[in-house]
């Protein structure tokens, strides 16, 4: 049998039970073929079973049925019907195991028909499932009396459906003639109506016909008084115009006196750039004098190296300042003028990128295409380059490293993100820096930090731009 529903009504099997034999018949007679059940009896059948099966012993249920046992109960009787059928039908004992837990659950009903009758009043279909499971003298008649039963109800219930349809269309029938009464009477009123109002409309067309003729007169009274007006509006015409020429007038004295302030501002604002190229020049000449009294000497390692080389695991603080360099913008135009900033460093999340944009590559190809787009980044900015990948599996391919581009893996127990945070923390206060991840916690964490997040978007569409 499927796991769904049966195909037909037939028993749980066609082949004999192996040993099982009828009450009364001697051993040496041959045992006869399954009865053909009716489908709620065969249904009643299985859930009598499937609801006893938990209740066995382990030992006591056939392997088959172990797994079934272990269904929940509105899955057990249904997904496990083959299995149990087929069970009921070829192992005698586990039938007898069942019967006898169905039989002390069934009380006074499963005593009677362990004798061999079936009470007026019980369920045929109950009475049949238990007849099967029981099997004492006479259960086969049980069984195709129990089907003749559901046969007569299934046809009393088609002959009750088909006079209950035939009282329907009796009902709608009668219903529709009343309707088509009622409507009948409708359309006479409505035409008594109609002509009524057609009685008026011939009155009001024979009113309208003398306000018609009123109107042409109030018409010509009206074009007179346009006339009128017309000259009045002309003479309304020149006063404007006149007044016009004086508007134009003094806008010219106006643009006149615009002109002059024109000149005036022009000549501060150069007074202003004087003075702000004096300021300029006087703090780079400082910044020389700085550099010169403290004697730095030009830095090989850059703060990014030595995360990557000492790769501490200690959290470092934020800066003070740092959340206030931080902007919560994912705008992609952003990331043009981030990179224009002085000393900018672009930190990108490698695979948050590159299965973002291109995720239908290999590993192997992604790492290839996005860290030579960065180079070329690297190459028209001249800003510092970081690029982080998640360094768990082993790395092959990685192509050769553009000039301006550091590549750095996380190592065993760290993820990118997280070496993503301390490149950022390693960062002196005031300098920019600018990662690449749509991951929102990697945004957030190191926004804390003073860095400002984009989305990936912004660097896809900077590569496809170059």
């Amino acid at each position: 049998m499927p796991l769904t529903e049966p195909h037909d009504d037939r028993s749980f099997a066609e082949e004999p039970v192996v040993g099982a034999q009828d009450a009364g018949e001697s051993p040496s007679t041959p045992p006869e073929p399954e009865p053909t059940l009716p489908e709620p009896v065969r249904q009643r059948i299985v859930a009598l079973t499937a609801a006893v099966l938990p209740g066995l012993a382990a030992d006591e249920v056939p392997v088959p049925l172990r797994r079934v046992a272990k269904f929940a109960p509105n899955r057990r009787a249904r997904l496990g019907a083959p299995a149990i059928a087929a069970q009921l039908t070829a192992d005698p004992l586990f039938r007898q195991r069942v019967t006898a837990r169905v039989l002390a659950d069934a009380g006074d009903l499963g005593a009677a028909v362990t004798e061999g009758t079936a009470p007026a009043a019980a369920d045929p279909v109950e009475v049949a499932a238990l007849a099967y499971l029981a099997r004492p003298r006479g259960w086969r008649e049980l069984i195709e009396a129990s089907g003749a039963a559901v046969r007569a109800e299934a046809d009393s219930a088609v002959v009750a459906e088909l006079v209950r349809e035939a009282e329907q269309r009796a009902a709608r029938a009668e219903h529709d003639r009343a309707v088509a009464r009622v409507e009948a009477e409708k359309l006479r009123d409505e035409l008594a109506r109609v002509r009524e109002e057609l009685g008026q409309l011939r009155e009001e067309a024979r009113q309208l016909t003398r306000t018609l003729r009123e109107t042409q007169a109030r018409e010509r009274k009206a074009t007179e008084m346009l006339a009128t007006e017309r000259g009045r509006a002309a003479r309304a015409a020149a006063d404007a115009d006149a007044e016009l020429r004086r508007a134009r007038a003094r806008l010219a004295e106006a643009e006149a006196a615009a002109g002059v302030a024109r000149v005036s501002a022009k000549e501060a604002r150069s007074v202003d750039e004087a003075k702000l190229w004096l300021l300029l020049e006087t703090i780079g000449q400082a910044a020389v004098g700085l550099r010169r009294e403290l004697a730095l000497d030009p830095v090989e390692k850059l703060p990014a190296d030595f995360v990557a080389d000492a790769f501490a695991d200690q959290s470092a603080a934020t800066p003070a300042g740092a959340a206030a360099r931080a902007r919560d913008t994912d705008d992609p135009a952003r990331l043009d003028q981030l990179l224009a900033l002085p000393k900018a460093h672009l930190v990108v999340d490698g695979y948050n990128v590159t299965k973002r944009g291109f995720g239908e590559m290999s590993l192997e190809q992604q790492r290839k295409r996005l860290i030579s787009g960065l180079g070329g980044i690297a190459a028209q900015t001249g800003d510092e380059v970081t690029v982080v990948f998640d360094g768990a599996e082993r790395i092959h391919g990685l192509p050769p490293t553009p000039r301006g581009v550091r590549v750095l893996f996380s190592r065993k127990g760290e993820t990118a993100d997280e070496l993503i945070r301390r490149l950022v923390r390693a960062e002196p206060a005031g300098r920019p820096v600018v990662v690449v991840s749509s991951d929102r916690e990697v945004a957030d964490g190191v926004r804390r930090h003073g860095a400002y997040p984009l989305g990936a978007d912004s660097l896809l569409r900077r590569l496809a731009r170059s």
